[in-house]
């Protein structure tokens, strides 16, 4: 069983972890992207998600469906926030169970590390000092459809 969303809600840890693992599993592991309040030398004041959700949801399930291959994963939950996010609050949610430790943990990196390389997910930092700017975006090349209340500031036509 694999599950991806995208919601602009609180992300719901406990209700998630209750979809993960089976009588076979030995493992159940989660990983939860927490908002900090710095990076890279900068204060962080709140986060701000964007993402083109058609392409992501079909890019998540391929992810999903390759860790179950290359680790025997048995279910995979993952939810990713959009719109703003302010310190502390989880931005990402990745859950994984198998039969094994190793299994498990290797899964569950695969998965977030594929997710955040490979889905359109934009992040804009918004710093103490008033500065923002778009961090880690493997995919923001303006490439991208936006509706016309974009955080990029600018009008789709």
């Amino acid at each position: 069983m694999i599950s991806f969303s995208i919601t602009d809600k609180e992300i719901d840890c406990a209700s998630l972890r209750e979809k993960l693992g089976t009588a076979e599993d030995g493992a159940i592991l989660v990983f939860e992207g927490v908002v900090r309040n710095h990076n890279e030398g900068k204060a962080v004041k709140s986060l701000f998600y964007e993402a083109c959700e058609s392409l992501a949801n079909a890019e998540a399930e391929r992810i999903m469906t390759e860790a179950v291959f290359k680790f025997g994963l048995s279910r995979i939950v993952c939810v990713h926030r959009t719109g703003h996010l302010k310190v502390g609050d989880v931005a990402v949610f990745v859950g994984v169970s198998t039969g094994h430790r190793s299994e498990a943990f290797a899964g569950c990196r695969y998965v977030i590390d594929e997710i955040k390389h490979r889905l359109p997910i934009w992040k804009k930092e918004h710093y103490q000092d008033g500065s923002h700017e778009w961090v880690n975006c493997s995919h923001h090349e303006h490439n991208h459809q936006h509706s016309p209340k974009s955080e990029h500031g600018e009008v789709s036509v």
